[in-house]
């Protein structure tokens, strides 16, 4: 009898399998595994080291050709204090990572950390008594992830000397993990309300010197560290996420259409020695708490591409997208990556198109770890487990099953 076919439409013919350069990368295909925190490292004396369960995991999701982003990872012992996050400050982590890198490349994979300070995101009480640093000092609202409401622990407006030493320890730590850990490059975290998005927000960065105010000194802290650790590791090796929609942990810019084409605008100008690889973006329909339907009415409010609110002004409906982003970058032959809510549907569709280099896939990577495989023949999916995404053993973690025939 003839083998039984599947009913979903292979993609291997589609643009989402054929080649991209990424930097130093030569990738066979545009499927991304995002940075998603798991919260599964080993806790050894006082940091979280990266065990066999993380070397199964990651080597699991390695695929030939393609490029998996690690969980978020912090930068220094006070980056961020959550459970079982790793970090590639102590000798024993990046020894640890040394094993996952190891086993992704002996599949033919290539592997980037992302690395990471939290900021506010976090209390004292989970860094061991240090106090958060922030662009200003507003807390969130709500209460820390060890139940602390986080207005009894507001943070601390890192000072000048503060985030020029923190710009230092992202290049230091970018340079630990690619020579000791054997990563293949690192992508900064700047965004979804962290310490970098706190600084670019303007409804959290509130500083009247010269990291906060204008939308030049709200970008001042982000790029400094992107030329801090291109010239570490060679721009070649160095992406950064982004969210300029983001309204997660009490992110809510003014105006993100004007705002982030600043960024990418200075982005795209910086010489070849220091102008990154890739920037990676998060959709603005993709939220953490609202629905679609609910995010894109948020985002509504945004109707002037000048942000222009005064009554007489002539008023233009913006649609709110990453294209014009996108679009900065692409003429300084940065790639662009995209990542919010795709699926087999719509994710080689977004590369057909042009409006991305690659897609950044999370959720369907989690519950599917031969994901790419499964998209380029057509195969069905597992569905994933919300319960088993933070923290736990194995369980929705190393033990979705491969697909067979």
């Amino acid at each position: 009898m003839p083998a039984a076919t599947s009913p979903f439409a292979a993609l291997k013919d589609t643009a989402l399998f054929t080649p991209l350069t990424l930097g130093k990368l030569a990738l066979e295909h545009r499927i991304v595994q995002a940075p998603l925190t798991r919260m599964r490292a080993e806790k050894q004396g006082d940091v979280n080291v990266p065990g066999d369960l993380l070397v199964e995991y990651y080597s699991q999701r390695a695929n030939k050709g393609g490029l998996q982003l690690t969980e978020a990872t912090d930068i220094c012992k006070t980056a961020s204090g959550y459970p079982g996050v790793p970090g590639v400050f102590a000798e024993s982590q990046l020894a640890g990572w040394k094993r996952v890198t190891d086993a992704v490349h002996a599949k033919g994979g290539s592997i980037y950390v992302q690395l990471w300070h939290t900021g506010r995101a976090s209390g004292q009480k989970m860094r061991g008594g240090a106090q958060p640093l922030s662009s200003s000092s507003i807390p969130m609202q709500g209460n820390y992830l060890d139940g602390t409401p986080c207005a009894d622990e507001p943070p601390k407006p890192a000072s000048v000397e503060e985030i020029q030493e923190l710009t230092q320890t992202w290049a230091a730590a970018a340079k630990a993990a690619v020579e000791q850990a054997g990563f293949d490059g690192v992508e900064i975290h700047g965004a979804n309300g962290y310490l970098l998005d706190q600084f670019l927000h303007d409804n959290v960065n509130v500083r009247d010197d010269a990291y906060g105010g204008s939308v030049e000194k709200r970008c001042r802290f982000p790029l400094e560290v992107i030329k801090a650790v291109s010239d570490a590791i060679g721009a070649d090796k160095v992406g950064i996420r982004l969210s300029p929609f983001n309204y997660f942990q009490d992110t809510k810019d003014s105006n993100p259409n004007a705002h982030w084409a600043y960024l990418c605008t200075q982005i795209a100008g910086l010489p070849n020695a220091q102008r990154p690889a890739y920037v990676h973006m998060v959709e603005p329909r993709f939220d953490e708490v609202l629905d679609e339907e609910q995010k894109m009415a948020a985002l509504a409010q945004y109707t002037s591409a000048d942000g222009t609110t005064a009554e007489n002004a002539p008023v233009k409906k913006v649609v709110n997208s990453l294209t014009p982003f996108r679009n900065i970058l692409k003429e300084a032959g940065v790639k662009f990556l995209s990542a919010g809510g795709f699926d087999r549907d719509t994710a080689a569709k977004k590369i057909e198109e042009g409006t991305a280099d690659a897609i950044v896939m999370g959720r369907y990577f989690i519950s599917n770890p031969d994901l790419v495989e499964r998209l380029r023949q057509g195969y069905p999916l597992n569905k994933y487990d919300r319960t088993t995404f933070y923290g736990g053993d194995h369980k929705g973690y190393s033990d979705y099953p491969f697909y067979e025939q």
